[in-house]
């Protein structure tokens, strides 16, 4: 049977899934019905209590601390001069108001980003009971990776930066030292953050173990916590982790270099910092896990929301140090 198609009749659009629609209803996008056929809610409530073995997430959380926001969401960016204003005439006379003042932030309009990977395993090399546990994880830790350098990334596209030699001859400590005063000097606000990359922590203990001397080598001993204490500074990490950054070699997320900056945890969205990480919420946690079967394999994606944005490149200081 021939069917003829009138070319003269009107095209209706497509109406917009929302889930509500009969089965047999052609929609223009399906992603409400694809959540609720694939959403694995046994894997995702797996995501919330999954320890992470590198790390990852405790760095993450470290260099660029989560603010749980909204997909869409505006924040004030503070004129930083206004935070330090100061006047001699706040007293009030009898009948009058006091002096009112403004804030002249500018407002921002952003949103969080749609993030995940996607893990195609053939049926014949599914092993063991846990094996989608097994892949989930590998993509938990993936993307955390990607977020320490995007933020790592967004960092040092806002920083300033100085080269200095750390050899038997110099005091590391005071260098860092003197890059706080410097940053505090221009923003204000003492960095309250340190974040070593593994290369220039070494070359600080090399700079120290050189000098020979007991005042020296008690320096050069120092926990992370035992330095932020002498630096009068909240916190120092230092980043190990590598990537593959080719088909045969591995680079570091963070070289020799030492970043300073100012980031709160708990914070809100208009609170004074350099960097924050907006996240979006997804039931219990932060991540998604979605399961896709097909007859010879099944593919596992794992999704999250977020940004990760410099929200003041005042103050942010970065150290290149190097031995010679």
């Amino acid at each position: 049977m021939k069917t003829t198609i009138n070319q003269n009749f009107p095209t209706m659009p497509l109406a917009v899934d929302d889930g509500l629609q009969a089965p047999g209803i052609v929609c223009a996008a399906n992603e409400s019905r694809f959540n609720a056929a694939h959403l694995s809610e046994p894997l995702t409530t797996f995501t919330v209590g999954w320890q992470d073995p590198e790390k990852l997430r405790e760095l993450l959380d470290f260099i660029a601390p989560p603010v749980m926001v909204g997909r869409r969401f505006e924040f004030r960016r503070a004129v930083n001069s206004e935070a330090f204003l100061s006047e001699s005439d706040d007293l009030r006379a009898i009948g009058s108001a006091f002096k009112r003042v403004e804030y002249t932030g500018e407002t921002v309009n952003e949103k969080t980003l749609n993030k995940g990977l996607t893990i195609r395993v053939d049926h014949d090399e599914e092993v063991g009971s846990e094996w989608q546990e097994r892949y989930v994880q590998l993509l938990l830790q993936r993307l955390l990776r990607n977020e320490v350098r995007r933020a790592i990334t967004a960092l040092d596209d806002a920083d300033t930066n100085l080269a200095k030699v750390w050899d038997g001859t110099v005091n590391p400590d005071s260098d860092v030292r003197n890059s706080l005063v410097l940053a505090t000097n221009a923003s204000g606000i003492r960095p309250n953050r340190a974040l070593y990359g593994e290369g220039a922590w070494d070359l600080r203990a090399d700079a120290y173990d050189a000098q020979n001397n007991a005042g020296a080598f008690r320096l050069a001993g120092l926990t992370q916590e035992e330095l932020a204490r002498k630096l009068f500074i909240d916190g120092v990490k230092i980043v190990s982790a590598r990537y593959q950054s080719s088909s045969s070699a591995k680079s570091k997320i963070l070289g020799d270099q030492v970043f300073l900056y100012y980031a709160l945890d708990g914070q809100m969205k208009d609170e004074p910092s350099n960097i924050k990480r907006f996240v979006t919420p997804a039931e219990d946690g932060l991540f998604r896990v979605f399961v896709e079967d097909h007859s010879k394999f099944t593919d596992i994606t794992v999704e999250h929301y977020s940004n990760v944005v410099i929200t003041s490149s005042l103050g942010i200081r970065k150290l290149t140090v190097s031995a010679v």
